[in-house]
């Protein structure tokens, strides 16, 4: 499939990973429509950070994911979908679990029985990391058992089954990528690299974050977004669930020392407990195994970690105002 000659839905298109997903897409010169959450400010997320001309090119519909009407709606007459919408924030996952429940799960059936109704020749869901729990052996691979320690994780863990479900029951041309953790210009502070430098933009000498050892494998947005054209593309992954991440690792605490190397400011870290997850719902370690994704799509990264990081730096220096650094955001 030639991604730039389709008529593409994108659901949580105003999120992080989906603006820039857009934003590739419409230069490539594929037809988009961009599905963003309703409310009544016509907010558009951050698709309102792109510049006018690919705003211009956009089909922006904003509608309820938890509403099947509503979905059928946004996905008459496209070739493929990306379904990124969902409810991703581990903490608030603690706090308000059946609200997943209906994004997450609900929004998803939503997605895939409107896909199947539309006869849409191919859907690529967004699943992720988060799903693997602490790892049991790295690099992880696809076979790697699957463990809900969060809500938020739970919820995804059914996502991506009633995804697969609908490939093996009724034959929906579904791939499953599975994102390690993005960064990227736009991320909101909700992420740990952007509440690290909001805080240092902003002033602070003394910055919060959670634990300090856990292990992450960091893709630049770009890089992941992709992944999602590469999978789309691709007949092989059909029916597939793929990894997408660079295979390295860096605790948190490594990663603060580095950004604060990047930015040339000597600061201290305080653990804020607020910002620790409950010990058996901690992942400790995610390094990711990509060999299934290249192998099947010829998709690498190619972002430099401190190249991105600097990009990152760069957004939030001049969109501060979009931070509330003084607030904790779940």
């Amino acid at each position: 499939m030639d991604i730039s000659k389709s008529k593409v839905l994108i659901t949580g298109a105003g999120g992080f990973i989906g603006s820039h997903l857009t934003e590739i897409l419409v230069e490539l010169g594929a037809d988009v429509r961009a599905m963003v959450h309703y409310n009544s400010r016509n907010d558009w997320g951050n698709l309102e950070l792109l510049p006018k001309n690919i705003r211009d090119a956009i089909d922006v519909r904003a509608y309820d994911l938890t509403d099947y009407f509503s979905v059928n709606k946004a996905m008459e007459g496209r070739d493929v979908v990306f379904h990124l919408a969902s409810l991703i924030g581990i903490p608030y996952s603690y706090i308000a679990p059946a609200s997943y429940v209906e994004t997450n799960i609900r929004g998803t059936l939503n997605v895939v029985q409107a896909a199947l109704a539309c006869n849409v020749q191919r859907v690529v869901h967004t699943s992720t990391s988060e799903v693997y729990g602490t790892a049991q052996y790295t690099p992880i691979d696809e076979k790697h058992p699957l463990q809900p320690q969060s809500p938020y994780s739970a919820s995804k863990i059914a996502a991506d089954s009633l995804a697969e479900s609908y490939y093996r029951s009724f034959g929906l041309p579904v791939s499953i990528l599975r994102p390690f953790n993005t960064y990227g210009p736009r991320q909101s502070a909700r992420a740990v690299i952007p509440t690290i430098i909001s805080q240092i933009v902003s002033g602070a000498r003394t910055i919060t974050l959670g634990s300090l050892s856990p292990i992450r494998d960091f893709t630049f947005v770009k890089d992941t977004a992709r992944a999602f054209i590469a999978v789309a593309e691709s007949d092989k992954t059909i029916g597939q669930v793929c990894n997408a991440g660079n295979g390295k690792g860096i605790t948190i605490g490594e990663l603060a020392e580095k950004i604060f190397t990047l930015m040339n400011v000597e600061v201290e870290v305080k653990c804020e407990e607020e910002r620790v997850r409950p010990s058996k719902s901690e992942v400790f370690e995610l390094l990711c195994n990509a060999e299934k994704i290249n192998k099947l799509t010829g998709w690498t990264p190619t972002v430099n970690f401190e190249a991105g990081l600097s990009q990152v730096i760069n957004f939030i220096t001049d969109h501060i105002d979009l931070y509330k650094v003084n607030t904790y955001q779940v």
